[in-house]
């Protein structure tokens, strides 16, 4: 694979990246009009370029679906100054060189936080084993974290699992809850509200403040969602509750 040598270009012609001030001290940097994973990469590998070589006054950058979002310090740096560094940085970028960590996140598919399993396999014509099945089958993407620290959301949900939120959102869903929610799936990092549609759970934690790096997924992440009985969910909890890592991530080149 080649590097991204040359701009991008939307389904509307226009050529990326783009860039939007914010004030005095932020840019927001637009990589296309599109949610893929072409975009996406870009969008990470620029965020993550800033984080390992920062330029002076860079404080922080903040990656989307498609865009990025640059905080800098106006004492000692322009807008002009990051936009400059930024496109360096994407003409630069080796679409080959940044590996992947792919996860195995045990599920138990039932209990409590499968609020809606039943009647989603019903809405969609088909077994509850032939929803979990199908939704453990694929290889799921982190395109971005936000809503609630360590929140992901997921690309690659198969397209018979893609249904509209709930019209009325929840008011608590607990932590560890598997959802559904338009094309896309997730993990409730924390609990709180919610219209997506949920059918399980996973003891493992994607936010813990006690840990060195309190969230667990990264965007770019791989994620796979493996079955599990209530018995060994259970155990898994007990362990995470005890400080335990039940779950490493492996390299994908």
């Amino acid at each position: 694979m080649t590097g991204l040598k040359e701009p991008l270009r939307g389904q509307s012609g226009d050529r990326y990246p783009l860039f939007l001030p914010l004030g005095e001290r932020a840019v927001t940097v637009s990589f296309g009009d599109t949610i893929d994973e072409e975009t996406n990469e870009a969008v990470i590998r620029v965020a993550d370029s800033l984080r390992d070589h920062p330029f002076d006054g860079f404080e922080e950058a903040v990656p989307t679906y498609r865009s990025l979002l640059i905080l800098y310090d106006p004492l000692v740096t322009s807008g002009d100054r990051v936009e400059q560094v930024v496109a360096e940085r994407f003409a630069a970028a080796e679409q080959a060189a940044r590996p992947a960590r792919r996860w195995h996140i045990p599920v138990y598919y039932g209990g409590e936080a499968a609020l809606d399993l039943e009647s989603l396999s019903a809405e969609k014509g088909m077994t509850q084993q032939e929803l979990i099945a199908l939704h453990s089958s694929a290889e799921y993407r982190v395109f971005m974290i936000g809503f609630a620290p360590g929140f992901v959301y997921l690309g690659g949900l198969p397209g018979q699992l893609h249904v509209p939120r709930l019209p009325k959102p929840r008011q608590l869903v607990p932590a560890g809850a598997i959802g559904i929610g338009g094309q896309q799936a997730s993990v409730n990092s924390v609990a709180g509200p919610s219209g997506w549609r949920f059918i399980g759970s996973t003891p493992v934690r994607l936010f813990d403040p006690k840990r060195a790096k309190p969230f667990l997924f990264a965007a770019g992440d791989l994620v796979r969602f493996e079955p599990v009985a209530e018995a060994e969910a259970s155990e898994l909890a007990v362990r995470v509750a005890r400080g335990e890592a039940v779950v490493q991530p492996e390299l994908v080149a």
